[in-house]
């Protein structure tokens, strides 16, 4: 067996591993700042259509006996 080919296979392999493990940190920090968004307009269009669905309705109850 051929030291110097094993380690150099094994170095390519080190920094192949390090390159795949930096994009897939760069894909969830995507991730989270999408999801964050998402939540941020999701909230902001529940409020929305809370206040335009008949805002009048149900504010005030009218009894006569």
């Amino acid at each position: 067996m051929d030291i110097a080919a094993m380690s150099m296979g094994l170095s390519q392999m080190k920094v192949a591993q390090q390159a795949s493990i930096s994009v897939m940190k760069i894909a969830m920090d995507s991730a989270k700042g999408q999801a964050g968004d998402m939540a941020k307009m999701l909230e902001a269009n529940t409020k929305m259509m809370e206040q335009s669905v008949k805002p009048h309705v149900g504010g005030n109850l009218d009894i006569k006996l």
